[in-house]
């Protein structure tokens, strides 16, 4: 989705609202496909004294698998988006602004890369995840398994200390 910047940039305009839905349903990540409900961004794009920024939020729901126990889980997020956007660089390595070419802003794209980098690195069903059992692959949030847990090779000599 193209938001047509013009008359923004010239002062015409102070603020163009920002309310609209995307379907990422064929975005993959980590073999999924976790987007199963629309992903909405509700804000602005406003031109403050000469400077124009968008500040919206982004909310959405992700359908994944706790990376500890496996089981499925459903996270909601609400990210905000706040980007600065110019017609034009001074400096060609200027990583603080959105170059705006064409004078459209291209929504879509810089909605997905920032719920891209805003995503946590690990997704679990609850802050104090137990995961599985190494040996039997029991939940161990849910069943308690009676595995001996193994003994450091290095200590094993100590048990034998206990034992006599």
């Amino acid at each position: 989705m193209y938001i047509a910047l013009e008359s923004l940039f010239a002062g015409g305009v102070n603020k163009l609202p920002v309310d609209c839905e995307f379907d990422f349903s064929e975005e993959e990540l980590d073999g999924v496909f976790p987007f199963t409900t629309p992903v909405s961004v509700k804000g602005e794009i406003k031109n403050v004294v000469g400077v124009v920024t968008v500040e919206a939020e982004i909310s959405f729901t992700l359908e994944v698998f706790c990376d500890r126990c496996a089981e499925p889980v459903k996270l909601d997020f609400n990210i905000p988006m706040v980007h600065g956007l110019v017609s034009e660089l001074n400096e060609d390595d200027n990583d603080d602004y959105i170059l705006i070419e064409d004078m459209k802003l291209d929504l879509l794209q810089l909605t997905l890369e920032d719920i891209f980098l805003a995503l946590p690195s690990k997704f679990l069903c609850r802050e104090d995840c137990k995961g599985v059992c190494t040996k039997c692959g029991a939940n161990l949030n849910t069943d308690s398994c009676s595995c001996k847990k193994d003994i450091d090779p290095r200590l094993e000599a100590l048990l034998g200390l206990l034992e006599d």
